[in-house]
């Protein structure tokens, strides 16, 4: 009999020691407006609930099965390049040298034909001045 009643006690203040559901409820307006803080009429405001109980709340929450929306989107992680960058610019130059050496005969022929038609201009030029 006594064993009933202390197990029932201990279910009880076990279940009472942190009720999630209440304080979610109570603070559900305050994690909403953001992690660590917000900014209201150009001033920060830090939040109502301490970060150690908001994240024993979030644990209890988590551990009850229950959704946690309050949590910040995550970043996409950047990668880190290994190596050298000196190496990484000069393989891109080379690439970049080689893309235009396939294009330079062409280059070159609209180079001519400028410099032949300014020629030509130039010729033109004298020739009414010249008359």
């Amino acid at each position: 009999m006594a064993g009933k009643a202390v197990k029932s006690v201990v279910k009880a203040v076990g279940e009472y020691q942190y009720p999630w559901q209440e304080k979610l409820a109570k603070y559900r307006t305050e994690l909403s407006k953001g992690v660590w803080g917000y900014w209201e009429l150009g001033a920060w405001k830090p939040l109502g609930i301490s970060a150690r109980c908001r994240a024993r709340l979030r644990k209890e929450v988590l551990l009850a099965g229950a959704d946690w929306p309050y949590d910040p989107e995550r970043k996409e992680m950047k990668t880190k390049r290994k190596g050298h960058k000196v190496d990484r610019l000069a393989a891109e130059k080379r690439e970049r040298t080689a893309e235009l050496m396939e294009t330079m005969p062409q280059m070159l022929a609209d180079y001519r034909k400028r410099r032949w038609e300014r020629k030509m201009k130039a010729e033109e030029d004298a020739a009414k001045k010249a008359l």
